[in-house]
């Protein structure tokens, strides 16, 4: 089922907010499908994008706590168990990216000790903000728009790396699994807002929620863009 199955006015609205962002004509993405973004500076942006992935399942758990219907909670929380590879720890996004970055010859050490980018604490921080201290609609269209963004930008993510030869098309398990599945994902978080569409004073919290997720996505890979092509990063 489509996130319009779900939530059709929020996801309307999300479609909405997604094309006045423009985020698949972001630097990063252009440059990536023309080729003029190198390996090099792939692999160092996509090494520092480690630190969104295996973060994200944590303000996601926190806002499952936030949720009063238990029912609309219990989609949120198979998301959440998704990310944790349905219990099998080698399916573990944070898991299945790392063997993303063996592929495309990644730093072998513990991610961990790698340096963090403030672009990559500053996108981490505003979610931990919008789903733990803010109004429940704005965490969850915060985390729902971002889903919904990822899945086209995996799938375009997944072609390139395929077409440059950088990866095998049958490595590619980490970005053809997001393409196919965070439609469903956003759906499910838009489920969770779609009755209070027709509060305006809700409706509100939800609009800004939908473009703080865009807005920060966004400006993640246009930071990551800048920054993967610096030597000094």
């Amino acid at each position: 089922m489509t996130p319009a199955n779900h939530a059709p006015q929020v996801t309307a609205c999300a479609n909405e907010v997604l094309k006045k962002v423009g985020i698949l004509r972001n630097p990063y993405f252009v440059a990536l499908e023309d080729g003029s973004l190198s390996l090099d500076c792939f692999r160092r942006s996509q090494e520092q994008f480690f630190f969104a992935v295996t973060f994200f399942p944590r303000p996601m758990a926190a806002l499952v706590g936030r949720i009063p219907d238990p029912k609309a909670r219990l989609d949120i929380l198979h998301n959440l168990v998704e990310e944790h590879g349905e219990f099998q720890e080698e399916f573990f996004h944070h898991n299945t990216f790392q063997r993303f970055l063996a592929t495309i010859g990644g730093r072998a050490e513990d991610p961990a000790k790698r340096p963090l980018w403030a672009a990559l604490r500053a996108f981490n921080s505003v979610l931990t903000c919008a789903c733990v201290l803010d109004e429940l609609e704005v965490g969850v269209a915060c985390m729902g728009i971002i889903e919904h963004a990822f899945a086209p930008i995996s799938a375009l993510i997944g072609r390139a790396v395929v077409e440059r030869g950088w990866v095998k098309s049958e490595e590619l398990i980490h970005y053809r699994l997001h393409a196919q599945i965070d439609e469903r994902h956003a759906g499910e978080f838009f489920a969770v807002i779609e009755p209070r569409w027709d509060d305006p004073t809700r409706r509100h919290f939800i609009v800004q929620g939908l473009e703080l997720g865009a807005y920060i996505f966004d400006r993640l890979y246009r930071d990551m863009y800048e920054l993967g092509r610096s030597e000094t990063c």
